[in-house]
This record gives structure tokens, sequence and C-alpha cells, in this order.
């Protein structure tokens, strides 16, 4: 099943630094992914001054254990980089 993932950044004075020193255990985290087949895309979502407020992913995973385990093991989660997560099942529109 594929999942889109909204992730927005905690506000705080030092998200972004927290943002910053985690951002390259979440990037390998997301290229193991992607080696495994979960990983479609992602990327950062900006505030309209271009500045990174949180995450958009979009995830194939078998089972819902597996998206479990994504959530309490990705570096931003585990670093508190992302304070609200919004996870949906997502199906890709064949037009």
């Amino acid at each position: 099943m594929r999942y889109v993932v909204h992730a927005y950044d905690y506000t705080d004075a030092d998200a972004l630094d927290r943002r910053m020193a985690a951002r390259p255990s979440h990037f390998d985290y997301a290229r193991q992914l992607k080696a495994d087949g979960q990983f479609i895309l992602g990327g950062a979502l900006l505030d309209p001054e271009g500045k990174m407020i949180g995450s958009m992913l979009l995830l194939d995973m078998e089972t819902e254990e597996q998206l479990d385990a994504y959530l309490k093991t990705d570096p931003y989660i585990v670093q508190g980089v992302w304070e609200k997560i919004d996870v949906k099942p997502f199906r890709q529109a064949d037009v």
C-alpha cells in the first residue's frame, strides 16, 4: 500500500538546527528505503519565503507493520524534527 506522509517541523528557535543536524541521517535512511523499494519520492515542504517547515514523502509499504516501524525509526522523528505527522493511504490516479 502506498502512503503519503505530511510531516511538520517544530517551530521553536532550535527547530531548523535540529533539522539540519538530522538531515544527513534522514537522507541516508531515505536512500535505504529507496533501495528496499519503499521510498517513491519526497522532499521539503516550504513556507511562502522558501523556508523548510516540514516534509512530504510517498512511501510504498507492504504491511502496516512496516509503516509503523518507519514511524518509529526515521531520524527526523527520533531526533525531534517533526512535531506533527499525518499519514494517509494513497492511490495514484491512472491518467
